[in-house]
């Protein structure tokens, strides 16, 4: 056997990342890994190129691309002509991907519309159920008696208001892991853009409860984005802490991400004014990725030192990339991964740890399982 040839298995252990043989195999059938030369007793050998090409897979796998998408990535060669063919292949992947997701979606709201009722709606609920059982849904009028079943159900949110805290417990995934503290700061945020499905996205660095609880108590200065962050914030418990808040592109004019990102990008006077943001400070970014993106540069440059940075910028391309170097540098942080974000959100997680701080000042669950 050559020196520079690697059986499967020690092409897996090069690769690492929990890649298994099996798995080899199987992308081999997928055509994602061309099949190797056979040693004379029949065994798969590999060469660093594959080696290679196996670990582009997995980085691309962790990022969220799935398998066919990845083999039509790979397939391109670049700087090349078929770059525009890919780009084709792929917004009409992500077309497909996005008509899963919102029948995904409907179907999800159709079980929130259950599972989300409270007790006073729960005679009628069981109603529906055992009548959905029943139902011949395939026939336009089975779907007429569909339709009457949640009209009966939602006559009952006309009788009493709706109980969040009770919707949310039948919805919400298990939090028993994390601190009474994050489970309150991810309901506020949930309740904040009405869905569930941000949980997942939501990341906190280990000591992202604790450093902020200290910042807020010692009275630190809030910096936001753009004066519709400062909006939302609130303001009475911020004072009651001697908080001060202030916003970087003060501009009243400015009230969008297109805004706020123009913004900041023509004037050196903001960018200039980002540097000068006082050490143990909370930054709030809802809106302007660059902001962040400058936060990230500063902070990796040391000009800056925040306490913590509440990351929650809008945007498809820059807003996700900012949020990924955020989360690779020495500083506490909260955000919500991808595309997700916006001014309110943003607001509701500084809302939520001021709200904790003042109700319950000398609870420690965020140091251990629970409150106790």
């Amino acid at each position: 056997m050559k020196a520079d040839r690697l059986t499967i298995k020690e092409l897996t252990d090069a690769v690492g990342s929990g890649i298994t043989p099996r798995m080899v195999r199987h992308y081999h059938q997928l055509g994602l890994i061309p099949q190797p030369v056979r040693s004379p007793s029949n065994y798969r050998l590999y060469s660093q190129q594959d080696v290679i090409r196996l670990q582009r897979i997995v980085a691309l796998k962790q990022q969220g691309f799935q398998l066919s998408h990845i083999r039509h990535i790979l397939e391109v060669e670049p700087q090349t002509d078929t770059n525009n063919n890919l780009m084709a292949q792929l917004q009409q992947q992500y077309r497909a991907v996005m008509q899963q997701i919102s029948q995904l979606r409907q179907t999800a709201t159709a079980l929130e519309g259950l599972l989300g009722r409270d007790q006073h709606c729960q005679i009628m609920q069981g109603s529906v159920l055992a009548q959905l059982k029943l139902l011949e849904v395939d026939t336009q009028a089975g779907i007429g008696g569909l339709e009457k079943l949640w009209s009966g159900l939602d006559k009952e949110v006309h009788t009493h208001s709706e109980a969040f805290p009770e919707s949310l417990q039948r919805l919400l995934p298990d939090l028993s892991a994390r601190s009474e503290i994050e489970q309150h700061l991810i309901s506020q945020l949930v309740l904040a853009c009405g869905d569930v499905s941000l949980v997942p996205f939501v990341r906190l660095s280990q000591k992202a409860i604790a450093i902020s609880r200290e910042a807020l108590k010692s009275g630190c200065e809030i910096i936001v984005d753009i004066p519709t962050v400062a909006a939302a914030l609130d303001q009475t418990r911020l004072t009651h802490l001697g908080c001060r808040v202030s916003t970087l592109i003060d501009n009243p004019h400015v009230t969008t991400a297109t805004e706020a990102e123009l913004a900041f990008w023509q004037h050196q006077q903001w960018q200039d004014k980002l540097l000068q943001i006082p050490p143990a400070s909370v930054l709030v970014v809802g809106y302007a990725p660059s902001v962040l993106l400058q936060v990230c540069t500063a902070i990796e440059n040391q000009q800056i030192q925040p306490a913590l940075v509440i990351a929650m910028p809008i945007g498809f391309s820059h807003a996700p990339a900012a949020k990924r170097q955020m989360m690779q540098l020495d500083v506490s942080f909260i955000t919500i991964e991808g595309t997700l974000g916006g001014g309110l959100l943003a607001a509701t997680a500084l809302n939520a740890l001021v709200e904790s701080l003042i109700d319950k000042p000398d609870c420690h669950c965020y140091l251990k399982d629970s409150c106790g």
